[in-house]
């Protein structure tokens, strides 16, 4: 897995409030969609089904359409707040549903809108993240 792929596990992981790290530096959390649970390593590396989730889709930025939930993350589509960790499947879904819909399509703003509120809720500061 690359560097740069493993560093937005750490954060999406490390920015989650239902993240727990065990002592053996293995973070379990639940998939934002269907709350399997799911593993990622200490070094952000990928445990079985955990895939990264860019809440709103990469795709959606700069777009007009999508200037409301753009503007809940910043500019940066790798914004923490951006990413969650999601069972691959669900993720795939998304992809192929909402994600390929785009902003122009008013089902797919509800569905991501409320991902994200789902997201946020789940927010834990960078700074309060146990060090493990």
């Amino acid at each position: 897995m690359r560097a740069k792929l493993r560093h937005l596990f750490r954060l999406a992981i490390a920015t989650d409030a239902e993240a727990v790290q065990a002592p053996d530096g293995i973070w379990t959390t639940r998939c934002l969609h269907c709350r399997t649970r799911l593993q990622v390593a200490a070094d952000g590396e990928a445990i079985g089904a955990s895939s990264l989730e860019h809440v709103v889709p990469q795709a959606w930025f700069d777009l007009r359409a999508a200037a409301d939930l753009t503007a809940q993350v910043g500019e940066d589509r790798d914004d923490p707040r951006n990413l969650a960790v999601a069972c691959r499947r669900c993720n795939q879904d998304k992809g192929k549903g909402p994600d390929a819909k785009g902003p122009q399509d008013a089902r797919a703003c509800e569905v991501v809108a409320a991902l994200l509120a789902k997201r946020l809720a789940r927010w834990r500061p960078v700074a309060d993240t146990p060090t493990g």
